[in-house]
């Protein structure tokens, strides 16, 4: 459940892109009122799709934030860079119409995540053991090995964004930032599940 709430503001902004391709008159009309009062530039018949899909995200964030508070849920950190990065490179798209900057957002925020773990992991501190110590028991090197999987994850997934961002068209980017990462981690938390099981029972046996 959770890891669907958090691939939502993902999900809107793939069907508010396309709905916007194929709605342009109708997105144009939306997107007037906004975007003339805080940006001065003519508005692009192409950046159309990009910007309505840049504004919808913006939104889906926030209320994913204001959602989580308002039922007692915590708010985690990433969660908080999250949305300060759509805010800013969101933002940015939207004042400059230029989707460079909504483009790197993945990139930065996995990196962003990668420098985290690596951070709390030189403080002596293993955020994935931490999330997930109370309901599973694994032995100290199995941990460790999850935390560089993460890393090691987030960076190739940051490296892979801004490859298919600048090799593909902009409606290939949107597709991958969907189906791509939606599926990379489905397959990664699949894989760490796989792993966890085995040493699961290793910490088992070892009691």
């Amino acid at each position: 459940m959770k890891l669907l709430l958090d691939f939502l503001p993902i999900v809107l902004f793939f069907v508010s892109f396309k709905w916007a391709g194929s709605n342009l008159e109708q997105t144009q009309s939306l997107l007037e009122p906004l975007l003339t009062s805080v940006s001065s530039a003519e508005i692009q018949t192409a950046q159309l799709p990009i910007l309505l899909a840049t504004v919808v995200a913006i939104l889906a964030t926030v209320l994913q934030i204001i959602y989580q508070k308002a039922t007692g849920k915590k708010v985690e950190n990433m969660q908080w860079i999250g949305l300060a990065l759509i805010a800013v490179f969101g933002g940015a798209t939207l004042i400059l119409q230029n989707e460079t900057f909504i483009k790197w957002k993945p990139t930065v925020l996995y990196l962003a995540m990668a420098a985290g773990f690596l951070i709390a992991y030189a403080f002596k501190r293993n955020p994935i053991e931490m999330m997930m110590k109370g309901q599973v028991d694994l032995p100290a090197h199995a941990w460790a090995t999850l935390l560089w999987a993460w890393v090691s994850f987030f960076v190739v997934m940051a490296v892979l964004n801004i490859v298919v961002a600048y090799t593909f068209s902009t409606e290939v980017w949107v597709d991958f930032k969907l189906f791509g990462s939606l599926g990379a981690t489905l397959v990664f938390v699949v894989g760490q599940g796989i792993y966890m099981s085995k040493h699961m029972k290793e910490s088992s046996e070892a009691k």
